[in-house]
């Protein structure tokens, strides 16, 4: 028992020397991990904060790409609540009301929404054109409303007996012939999917109709002569209006017109494709 104890007690002493013998280069073998622990959380740091930074640039490039894309696209739908469209759709509303009149000899009415479709004309054409509410729904609505106003003068007043019905049969022959083509167009022209919502839904775009020189012309002289056929019950006799040299004139410029929109090749534009085209950046 004095030996086992004997060595214990001298074993202390050679411990503690072996233990102080060996602690610095258990240090230096401490410091070379945590050193090299260091340098390696120090590269997973950098690499993972490239990688962030790479796919942060990465990111921002196709954002500004997208943005640029955007915005070299035109979109696919526009405004078409503007106060000219509600003008000429005002134009429109008034025809049945002006037929009505003109079937129930209210001459004094009739020429009252005359003079308002023509006052409401002008001022949907300055208001578009000074501030800038040009619209594609507007250049169908506005010929539309002109020819259902046409329209509505040329039937009425056929049946009163104040226009002659060949004049009301060219008129309305070539109107028809027209919004035919015109349906047709807006179904060819429409951006796919074809459906018969996306056909009614005017605010998508597909074909723009621009009017020839000289239908403009034959507008010009179709209104002079509705007008002065609906004024003339009202004035007294000895004024003459030259309402038989007009008709003639009319005639001539309906049919004329209407040859003007088949053999011309600005007559209609088609929107949806000149909006697929990407301008090059």
């Amino acid at each position: 028992m004095y030996s086992t104890l004997h060595c214990n007690f001298l074993a202390l002493p050679l411990r503690s020397l072996a233990f102080a013998s060996c602690r610095p280069i258990i240090q230096s073998s401490l410091y070379a991990s945590s050193f090299q622990l260091k340098v390696r959380h120090r590269n997973v740091f950098t690499a993972v904060t490239r990688a962030l930074s790479t796919s942060c640039v990465r990111w921002s490039d196709r954002k500004t790409d997208d943005t640029k894309g955007s915005a070299a696209i035109p979109p696919l739908r526009e405004n078409i609540y503007t106060i000219p469209n509600m003008l000429t759709v005002s134009r429109i509303l008034s025809c049945p009301v002006l037929g009505w009149s003109i079937l129930h000899d209210d001459f004094f009415l009739a020429t009252g929404l005359l003079v308002y479709a023509g006052l409401s004309d002008l001022a949907d054409g300055y208001l578009a054109r000074r501030f800038n509410m040009h619209s594609v729904l507007g250049t169908i609505l506005d010929p539309a409303a002109d020819k259902t106003l046409m329209t509505t003068l040329t039937v009425t007043l056929a049946m009163k007996g104040l226009l002659p019905i060949s004049l009301a049969s060219i008129i309305i022959g070539r109107d028809v012939l027209l919004s035919l083509s015109a349906f047709y167009i807006r179904y060819t022209s429409l951006p796919a999917p074809k459906t018969f919502s996306r056909y009614w839904d005017f605010s998508i775009p597909s074909a723009e109709v621009r009017p020839t020189t000289i239908s403009k012309y034959n507008t010009f002289a179709q209104l002079a002569l509705m007008c002065a056929t609906t004024v003339t019950p009202i004035l007294p006799v000895q004024y003459n209006l030259f309402v038989p040299e007009m008709q003639i004139l009319v005639a001539v410029t309906t049919v004329w017109s209407g040859l003007s929109y088949v053999f011309s090749k600005g007559a209609v534009r088609i929107v949806s494709e000149t909006r697929k085209k990407i301008p090059p950046s």
